[in-house]
């Protein structure tokens, strides 16, 4: 059957930044495929929750409260992995963002925050994580990127240089670990997460998002869960170094700050 090709039976997942959002979801989608995962963020009560969910779906989880801007406590859910589960073979680099700023409010310490919340955190995991992959024959990494890696829209300069830090790093660590690890990316568009709740209360700023999406909605959690599951199963066991782009088909930034000329 091809959906047992989307089955993890047995293997073990990190999520980060899994208290709500995609990562929540990615950590859902992996126990329902069979996986044991370790979550983690910064919020004790949000891990419970998705903790139960996991549990829920006949899985196991562990939930680390950590402040995933501290490079050691990022690279200590791969031991946390390992000695939990005593395996590890899935690591999904949600944990991530900036926020939008002009150009001129933009520092080189703006940048270098930004670089470092959202590259060299995913770097600090995976560099843990591959030992202990390797001892079980490889594994899966998905780096999760954005759609302003490859976009041009004002405000968004930090944020999207990361992302496209990011991006390029899966190419070039896939080349680096290949053949056992795979490392892939997805390049979310926007998505209902509670990084836009306050823009998608504004109905009107809504639906200006939704006409500048090709598909005229804005994404779910669960799209890009899904896309997660596909990279790190079976079903994608032929791509690495790959960014895929889960975005509704945008080719245009769908949130316009309204930044004027300087």
């Amino acid at each position: 059957m091809v959906l047992d090709r989307f089955r993890v039976d047995g293997l073990v997942g990190v999520v980060t930044g899994a208290g709500r959002g995609i990562g929540a979801a990615t950590a859902v989608a992996l126990a329902e495929a069979g996986a044991d995962v370790v979550i983690s963020s910064r919020t004790a009560d949000q891990l419970k929750a998705v903790a139960e969910r996991v549990e829920a779906a006949g899985r196991r989880a562990l939930a680390v409260e950590a402040d995933l801007n501290d490079l050691d406590a990022v690279a200590h859910l791969a031991t946390a992995a390992k000695d939990e589960f005593g395996r590890l073979d899935i690591v999904v680099n949600n944990v991530g963002g900036s926020m939008p700023a002009p150009f001129t409010h933009t520092t080189p310490d703006a940048l270098k925050d930004a670089f470092h919340f959202n590259v060299a955190t995913a770097h600090a995991l995976n560099i843990a994580a591959v030992p202990l992959m390797l001892e079980s024959g490889g594994g899966s990494i998905v780096n999760i990127s954005s759609a302003m890696a490859r976009l041009s829209g004002r405000g968004f300069l930090a944020y999207g240089t990361a992302k496209a830090a990011l991006s390029h790093y899966t190419r070039l660590a896939a080349t680096d670990l290949a053949p056992k690890v795979r490392v892939n990316a997805i390049c979310v568009g926007s998505v209902a997460t509670s990084a836009l709740d306050i823009v998608l209360r504004d109905e009107e700023i809504k639906s200006k998002m939704e006409q500048a999406t090709p598909l005229g909605v804005i994404g779910e959690p669960e799209d890009i869960a899904s896309a997660v599951l596909y990279l790190v199963s079976a079903a994608g066991k032929f791509v690495t170094g790959k960014v895929l782009e889960v975005d509704g088909g945008t080719e245009r930034p769908t949130l316009d700050l309204g930044l004027e000329d300087l």
